[in-house]
């Protein structure tokens, strides 16, 4: 047990859990707003002020949350993080709920303060991404899909389709879920029998009718997101097997949960499949098939394309409380496993702990090349105040536009140029991305532009776009200084060009190279 002597009772063990929550999603509230937005935040808070059914990359939860959440709050950093904050706090009180009620409040003391020190958990508490919410929605659906098997209630059964179909609107991967669930009803003598029932289809049909309007959506926009996913998925991939992708996979899984977390989640599932165990609850295997597999695909998948690391995510949450029970119910009799246990947290605490101080104060000496947050988050707001500089000094200011060459500079110019202004993304010759479906060039015909870029060579390009460009004019970026001492010492860590355009001519919309371009 972490801190045993502070603990005396079983109730003690429950209000831990829900303090230690509480108490860490007050602090990940305050260190949402100290660090610029990153491109992809940037670019989903673009999302929010174009609202749909659904966008090129993903469906529209995101959209749709950071919306809500800017109407509210206003548009700040914090705002646009705060979905994301609560999201991965509605995560982890799953976890605590489900914990408690199939093994016990000590399960839930382990589970909430295993979850709480996860790297990936922390990270999605402070950045908004589609991620965040479908995590959300795996881990409800999870909970009451098991009170759906326990109790046979519809209402059980209608709640595990609702976020079912909320998770279909954060993410398409949510679809691994059905599946899953049916395989814990299948492979488990008590669960069988409540698949007789029309209430589990019931509940499924209700979700599949939430999700309903993004695929409409799709339908009428050539099926662009779906084609998205395939070509991420490696639908136009070459050759069958990529060992190397399979190891930058699993390093990348072990790097985000860290070692020991990664090795004690491994004993879990290994301890469901030998004998049953934490407990010999049915729920053990629905967690186990909720978990394991969500892995397993993923690492299927690397063996063909380039798996994100994040990708997986969503799923271990439910391998967060299958090791918390299971660790909590070896306590009291292996004091070597109590002592692992003790090592994995404070480990993992400490590797969490290290990095959001980095993102949030950057004050470790690393190389900015291996720092990304870094490098993803300095210098926006000069980048967008110099462009907001150039514009004005246009022939006609108040006719002009702000553009980029990709959809991330352009986001990031949209949310720090004074009055945020709408921005352009030049796609053609880049990825397809959302600004493909909100400007028509008809209205910026002719009109001049204050374009950024990150080399100084893309003069000749632009003039495909504009009748005349001027060169380019060099920004340098430094890494924002901690102590006052520092200010002005750092070297550049990135360069961007700025280009004044004149005369748009059109054209700046995505366009495949061949016909066999799926995304085409």
């Amino acid at each position: 047990m972490f801190f045993p002597k502070y603990i005396r009772n079983h109730n003690g063990y429950l209000l831990a859990a829900w303090v230690l929550l509480g108490g860490l999603t007050l602090l990940r509230l305050v260190l949402a707003g100290t660090f610029n937005l990153l491109p992809d935040e940037a670019y989903y808070w673009q999302w929010s002020r174009y609202l749909s059914w659904g966008y090129h990359d993903h469906p529209p939860m995101v959209a749709w949350a950071i919306g809500l959440a800017t109407w509210l709050a206003g548009n700040s950093e914090a705002a646009v993080r705060l979905p994301a904050v609560l999201s991965l706090a509605g995560v982890s009180a799953y976890g605590i709920v489900i914990a408690r009620r199939w093994y016990g409040p000590r399960a839930a003391w382990y589970t909430a303060v295993l979850s709480q020190s996860v790297l990936l958990f922390n990270v999605g508490a402070l950045i908004v991404t589609p991620d965040s919410f479908q995590a959300l929605a795996w881990a409800g659906a999870a909970y009451h899909l098991a009170c759906s098997y326990e109790t046979g209630r519809p209402s059980q059964w209608l709640l595990t389709g609702l976020w079912f179909g909320i998770g279909m609107l954060s993410k398409l991967s949510m679809a691994l879920f059905p599946p899953l669930a049916l395989a814990a009803g299948l492979t488990t003598t008590d669960f069988r029998r409540r698949l007789k029932s029309i209430w589990p289809h019931m509940g499924f049909g209700a979700g599949l009718l939430i999700w309903t309007p993004f695929l409409v959506w799709n339908a009428e926009h050539g099926w662009r997101a779906i084609r998205h996913v395939g070509y991420q998925g490696g639908l136009t991939a070459t050759g069958a097997f990529h060992l190397q992708y399979l190891g930058d996979y699993l390093l990348s899984q072990v790097a985000l949960l860290s070692p020991l977390v990664f090795g004690c989640l491994v004993a879990a599932w290994w301890g469901v499949l030998r004998c049953g165990r934490p407990s010999e609850s049915a729920v053990s295997r629905l967690l186990l098939l909720t978990s394991l597999p969500v892995f397993l695909v993923f690492a299927l998948l690397s063996l063909h394309t380039r798996v994100e690391g994040n990708w997986p995510g969503y799923g271990y949450l439910t391998g967060c409380v299958l090791t918390g029970a299971f660790f909590a119910n070896r306590h009291a009799v292996m004091t070597t496993v109590s002592r692992l246990w003790q090592i994995t947290l404070i480990s993992s605490w400490l590797v969490s702990a290290v990095v959001l101080i980095q993102v949030a104060w950057p004050v470790f000496p690393l190389d900015p090349q291996l720092d990304r947050t870094v490098m993803e988050t300095a210098g926006w707001p000069q980048l967008a105040h110099k462009a907001a500089q150039l514009k004005t000094q246009l022939p006609v200011p108040q006719k002009s536009f702000i553009f980029a060459l990709r959809y991330q500079e352009a986001s990031e110019l949209a949310y720090y140029c004074p009055g945020r202004p709408r921005t352009l993304a030049i796609n053609r010759g880049r990825r397809p991305n959302a600004y493909d479906y909100w400007w028509q060039d008809d209205a910026l015909l002719d009109q001049d532009a204050v374009g950024v870029a990150g080399n100084p060579d893309e003069r000749r390009h632009l003039q495909a776009f504009f009748q005349r460009v001027d060169p380019p004019i060099r920004l340098d970026i430094h890494k924002r200084a901690v102590w006052p001492a520092a200010e002005g010492q750092h070297k550049a860590i990135k360069t961007y060009y700025l280009y004044k355009a004149y005369g748009y001519k059109g054209g700046h919309r995505w366009r495949p190279e061949n016909a066999d371009d799926i995304r085409g």
